[in-house]
Order: structure tokens, then C-alpha cells, then sequence
């Protein structure tokens, strides 16, 4: 066998890559059709080459909803996601006297519907385009910060010119780590609201105690409905917005599933490392995972300690607080599945013996020199990972220090053309940067933000001193005394505590900014330059990253093919899609799970204190037993999650799960215990995700908090 050395010929070889079992893979829809043969087989009854076209049918009623994925339920723009992937909007509209978050809340009428924190997105894709060759045109022959550069300025020109047409928000996709590029075009809906979404008792039964477990018994679903303005466009809200028209919609199926039927899952997937390197893996179970659990259990315990004693605090954190508790729940998780599965030793022995293999083909001489340079860049990285992750946590669990940063950096970036201006800081992020200003004020309490920041900036102090930054430490100090009374004096000294002065500054020229005796402005401006000095080292350690990775991933997908492996792209947060069956899970020695739970468990695992309190409607419908039309007829039972052995990670949250012929039954939320490990290691054994039953979402919205509305609009009335 001869490896082709060039792009186009790695190009050509991922895609022809053969297909993996049928419960593995984050396919590309554009792969689909390769594998059509397994998808009949598997049991889907439609035209495996009719999910390669994103403009058909259901593929193009899946979106992307936040940080995860959602899909259109009805021809009026309503659009089903997860209450977590939506619990940002539910806490944007909650306060002391109006508790969405434990409440719920259904909108009586559209009037009714509340509207989205400014920054929440919707996206639905239109287009997906290979552009390697235009975006490594000008790279070729650079390397570190000039390659970077120059896939970067090609990125920006392409999103540039897909952006011209109004209310398309587009980017490009790296695909298998440098070796192939790709334009993703999506219209961008900015006006979404709530429509329906039951109570955290409901929403998130059993918490964090349940959290990545099986059995589960959560309704973990949300409504919303995108808007455009009157002239069908893309719009900010307004009340006389109406109500988008998508090009399809999903149809909720009237019949459940059951064991052994085939499940199809489209969605948004946000990142896997299966094609990582042995020492990366290794990096993983020996720092990275213990790290970040440590550090965001303290933030975590920051949090909790501030909401006991303040009702307002515990709300304006609420949806934070959730998403810790996740990634703690999750990170722990994956470290033990690669632990239990000792994922290092064997990604480190995979990896052996395909370079041994990779030894005795003719282009090793070529492809070699570039893995191994490629490995000592990524160790180059080690060396300031701590800081780096607590620099990365202080802007992203922060509002009003993340509102300083932003607003200096964009002042530094504005004084260049917007086409050179870095991502995140172009005129088309402005409408994104004012959103996150504004939702600022409701997710902030100076008192919570100041311990947030002495728990990360208090670690940072204890750095070995080849890892500090002279910048930081004349701003904060080098001992805890200096840091909490640094922290006192800058906090005492701004006014960006209120969204006026944000939004104030948002406009202000970069002089005017430069010149602001704003403390914590003033301590943004004193930072940024580190910030930008250590950005500048990450870029070139990242150019020569995605100049020579391609090399390994040839190398590894030549391998893998031979031995008649899956190769698909690791997830990069673009529409993919998953197939297998409903499945029962054997987790261990004599541990076997069902695959469906029902609303027994629900009354089972109540104790009337939360996490498991459920709310007396729900617990008075199960007594009552009214479940026709609802039940499960294999079990005769009312059905409230189920399992299946689709693949999936982060981001796929709300993902739809559909029957063989493409109908609404499930809605993704979860992985299991075992599983968690998957975004790095595959094992088909305990690989699980965990749906909301759509019979239980039908029948919360029919018997326990009514909303027959919505039920007609989904196209499946009240029973």
C-alpha cells in the first residue's frame, strides 16, 4: 500500500473511508451515502443519499440552539430542545417573585412568550462547502505564527464573503486536524422565546445525583419559538416580530419505541480527541481531567456557599452553577471510564504499532520527521498549562472581569481593518459583544465574582515562578493579603456593574477608554498586554500544530483503514449524525439496566426534597393512572427516558432521535456513567446516550401542566 504525501490524497482516502459498526461514528452527512448499505441494514426505511443535502428534509430541520442542538417541531418556527441547553433563557426571565426556574412556565398565548438573554442564538445550516485548497493556498511553504496567519486570513475572507448576504452567520470547519477545511453557512435567527419549559423538579429530576446515571426519569425537555421581523428577515426582538417559517419540521411520532428498534440521532456535537495523540491521551487521565475538577469544585462551592444566604445570588448564578456541576460531573466521569478502560496504555500501544507499520511504507520517510515534530510542539504546550487553564477560567466564570477584557480588546482590535481584526472582535460579532454586556447585569453579584476571583487568582500565586506573568502579579500581588485587597480596591472602583456604563464604553472611542479611571477597565488595560504576548505563543505553537498534524492523521487513517476501522472526523460542533438501536446496557458484574424507565421510578426515587422532589401535579397524575394513549404497550407502562447505543458527546444536548422513518421519538440529554470517556475512547460495551421519552413529553404537556395548544401546533392533540 503507497500513502499519498499530499492533501488531496488524504482528502480522497477520508472519503472513502469504510463504515464502522453501526452503534459507532459521528458521521458527516456528506459520508451518509458511503455508508447507505449499513443504514438499510440497520433498519432505516428512508434514502440513505437524501441525508447528504442539508437543504432536504429532516437535516434541515435540525439546529444548532446555543452550545448544543434543537430542531423545528412545528411550521411556525417552534423549536424543542433541552431545559439545560435552555435554562440560561428560563433564568434570564426568572426572578424572586416570577421562579421560572422552579416554577416552569407555558406561555397562555404568543403575546405571552418571553424573549431569549440578547445573546442566545439560533442557527439553522444552509450550506457546507470544502474549501481546503483556498484556505491552505497562502499557508504553504510558512510555518508556526505565519501558517496560523494565513489559514486565518483565509478563513476570515471566505466567512466574509458568505456573510454578505444578510443574516447568514458563517465559519470554517477544521476538519481531521488541518487536513481538510470546510465553509459552514447557517442563518442566524437572534429572536428566540420561551414557550414552554416545566419545572426544575421536572427539568432536572435527580440533578446532579442523577447526572450521567442510569435509570433516569427527567423531563428534560424546553420549547422555544424563533422570530423574524416583519419582513421574514433575521431581526433583534420586537414585539410585532412573527414567528419564523422553516424550510421543514420534524414530525413527534404517535408511537414509542421499544428494544431493538433502530434510532437515528442528527446534531451538533461539540468535540471529541479520538484521533489525539498517545501522549495527549496520556496528558488527559494524568493532569488535564484532575486539574479542572479541583479548580471547578471550588468554584462550584464559592457559588453554593453565596446562594444559601442570598436567594438573588443563588438565581443570578443558577445557570453557571448548573453548568459546573456538569462539567464536574462529566470530567470525573470520563477520567474513570479511562482509567477503568486504561485508555492511555492503549491509544500509547495503538499508536506504537502504527508508526512501526508506518516504518515499512514508502513515504515514512516523508510523514515521520513531521509526526515527530508535531509531538514536540505539543509537549512545548505543558509547560504553561496550569496558568493557561486558570487564565481560561477567569475570563469564562466571570461577568464583569470578562466585560473589562472584552471591551479593552476590542478597542485594541478596532484600530486595525476589521478583516485582520481577531475572531470574536470583527463588526459582525458587535450584536454578539452588546448581548453579553447586557445579560452581564443579571448574571452577576460583585461579592460572588470577587471570591470567583481570588479562588482562581489564589492558585495562580502558588505557581512555580516560571509559569508567572509580571503583569499579574503588579496587578494582584504575589500573596493572598495583596490579592483580596486588590480585589477590594478594583471592585470599589468601577460602575460596570451597571449595564449603562457597559453599553457606555461598548460606543466610547478607544482615546476616551484609554483615558477612563475605571478600575477594573484600567486593570484590563494593565493585563492585556500578557494576554496578548501568551495568545501570540499559543498561535504559533497552533500554525505548526495545523501544518504538521496532517501527517499524523494520514499516517492513523491509512492504519485504521487497512484493518477495516471506523475513520470519521473527530466532532468539531457541525451537523453529524449517529444510527444504532435501542439498547439494554450491561454496566457491569451482574448489573444489567433496561432500556426504558417508566413513571414508577419517578414516585420511587421521590423523598419530597430536592433533587428528587417532585412536583404534587406530577405525582398526583401518576396516581390517577390517566396514561391512554401514552402507555408503553410492550410494558404497559408510561415511558419517561430511554436508552439507545447512538454516539454522541457534548453539544449533542437536544439532539432529535427518530424512528426508521424519520419521526420525532426521543430527545437526547445524557450519556451514561460508563460512557462518559467516549468524547476520547469508543467502547461499544457501555456506549449509551439517554433520551426524554417524546410519550412522556406529550403527556406532561396533555395531563400535568396542560398546554393543548402546543399539542395541536405539534401535531398531536390531547388524547
Amino acid at each position: 500500500m503507497h500513502l499519498k504525501t499530499t492533501l488531496l490524497g488524504t482528502a480522497l482516502a477520508l472519503a472513502v473511508a469504510p463504515a464502522a459498526q453501526a452503534d459507532e461514528g459521528m458521521w458527516m452527512p456528506s459520508q451518509l451515502p458511503e455508508i447507505g448499505p449499513q443504514l438499510r441494514a440497520a433498519g432505516y426505511q428512508g434514502d440513505p443519499a437524501g441525508l447528504a443535502d442539508l437543504t432536504r428534509a429532516p437535516l434541515n430541520a435540525v439546529v444548532k440552539v446555543g452550545g448544543a442542538t434543537g430542531a423545528f417541531v412545528s411550521g411556525e418556527g417552534l423549536v424543542l430542545t433541552n431545559h439545560h441547553v435552555a435554562f440560561g433563557v428560563i433564568q434570564y426571565n426568572s426572578n424572586p417573585q416570577r421562579d421560572l426556574i422552579q416554577d416552569g412556565y407555558v406561555a397562555a398565548d404568543r403575546s405571552q412568550e418571553l424573549p431569549a438573554n440578547p445573546d442566545f442564538r439560533l442557527r439553522v445550516t444552509t450550506g457546507f462547502e470544502k474549501v481546503t485548497g483556498k484556505v491552505l493556498a497562502a499557508a504553504r511553504g510558512k510555518t508556526g505564527r505565519a501558517y496560523y496567519d494565513a489559514v486565518d486570513a483565509a478563513g476570515k475572507a471566505l466567512v466574509a464573503e458568505c456573510e454578505r448576504e444578510a443574516g447568514m452567520r458563517c465559519s470554517v470547519a477544521n476538519m481531521f486536524y488541518g487536513s481538510d477545511f470546510y465553509l459552514v453557512k447557517q442563518l442566524e435567527l437572534r429572536d428566540v422565546r420561551l414557550v414552554y419549559a416545566p419545572p426544575r423538579a421536572i427539568g432536572n429530576y435527580g440533578d446532579e445525583v442523577d447526572n450521567f446515571m442510569w435509570p433516569r426519569h427527567s423531563g428534560d425537555f424546553t420549547v422555544l419559538r424563533a422570530y423574524v421581523g416583519p419582513d421574514g428577515k433575521p431581526a433583534d426582538y420586537a414585539r410585532d416580530n412573527k414567528p419564523y417559517v422553516p424550510p421543514a419540521h420534524l414530525q413527534v411520532a404517535s408511537q414509542g419505541v421499544k428494544e431493538g428498534d433502530f434510532v437515528m440521532l442528527a446534531g451538533y456535537p461539540g468535540i471529541t480527541y479520538r484521533h489525539r495523540t498517545a501522549a495527549e491521551f496520556a496528558d488527559q487521565v494524568q493532569w488535564r481531567l484532575p486539574a479542572s475538577v479541583a479548580v471547578m469544585r471550588q468554584l462550584q462551592g464559592v457559588i453554593e456557599d453565596a446562594g444559601k444566604a442570598d436567594r438573588q445570588a443563588a438565581i443570578r448564578y443558577a445557570s453557571q452553577l448548573q453548568s459546573l456541576k456538569n462539567g464536574i460531573k462529566r470530567y470525573s466521569g470520563e477520567l474513570d471510564g479511562l482509567r477503568r478502560s486504561d485508555a492511555a496504555a492503549v491509544r500509547r500501544k495503538d499508536e506504537a504499532a502504527m508508526l512501526d507499520w508506518l516504518g515499512t511504507q514508502p513515504d515514512a520517510a516523508v510523514l515521520r520527521p513531521q509526526i515527530d515534530a508535531a509531538a514536540q510542539r505539543i509537549a512545548e504546550g505543558s509547560a504553561t498549562r496550569e496558568r493557561d487553564l486558570l487564565f481560561a477560567l477567569m475570563r469564562s466564570q466571570t461577568q464583569l472581569m470578562r466585560s473589562a477584557l472584552t471591551l479593552q480588546r476590542r478597542a485594541h482590535e478596532h484600530a486595525k481593518p476589521d478583516a485582520e481584526r481577531e475572531t470574536g472582535y470583527q463588526q459582525r460579532d458587535e450584536d454578539l459583544i452588546a448581548g453579553m454586556l447586557r445579560q452581564a447585569q443579571r448574571r452577576y453579584d460583585p461579592a460572588v465574582e470577587k471570591r470567583l476571583l481570588s479562588a482562581l487568582l489564589g492558585r495562580y500565586q502558588q505557581l512555580p515562578e516560571a509559569q508567572r506573568v509580571a503583569e499579574f502579579d503588579a496587578a494582584f500581588g504575589r500573596t493572598p493579603a495583596a490579592l483580596s485587597a486588590a480585589l477590594d480596591r478594583i471592585y470599589a472602583g468601577t460602575r460596570l456593574g451597571e449595564e449603562a456604563q457597559r453599553l457606555r464604553w461598548l460606543d466610547a472611542a478607544p482615546a476616551d477608554l484609554a483615558k477612563t479611571d475605571d478600575a477594573l477597565l484600567r486593570l484590563a488595560a494593565q493585563l492585556q498586554p500578557a494576554l496578548l504576548r501568551i495568545e501570540a505563543q499559543q498561535k504559533a505553537r497552533e500554525g505548526d500544530l495545523l501544518r504538521l498534524r496532517p501527517a499524523y492523521m494520514q499516517a492513523l487513517v491509512a492504519y485504521r483503514r487497512q484493518q477495516g476501522r471506523a475513520v470519521y472526523p473527530d466532532a468539531n460542533a457541525t451537523l453529524r449524525v449517529s444510527y444504532g438501536k435501542v439498547t439494554p446496557l450491561k454496566a457491569r458484574d451482574a448489573v444489567n439496566y433496561a432500556p426504558l424507565t417508566s413513571t414508577a421510578g419517578i414516585v420511587e426515587k421521590d423523598t419530597g426534597t430536592e433533587p428528587f422532589d417532585a412536583p404534587k401535579p406530577l405525582l398526583d397524575a401518576i396516581a390517577k393512572g390517566d396514561y391512554a394513549g401514552y402507555l408503553d404497550p410492550a410494558s404497559g407502562t408510561m415511558p419517561v427516558n430511554f436508552l439507545s447505543n447512538l454516539d454522541t458527546t457534548g453539544g449533542n444536548s437536544g439532539s432529535p432521535v427518530l424512528n426508521a422513518k424519520g419521526e420525532l421519538v426521543g430527545l437526547n440529554f445524557d450519556s451514561n456513567w460508563e460512557a462518559v470517556s467516549a468524547s476520547w475512547m469508543f467502547d461499544p460495551r457501555y456506549k449509551r446516550a439517554i433520551h426524554v421519552d417524546m410519550r412522556y413529553m406529550r403527556w406532561l404537556m396533555d395531563k400535568v401542566y396542560p398546554a393543548p395548544r402546543l399539542l395541536r401546533e405539534l401535531g398531536v392533540p390531547a388524547e
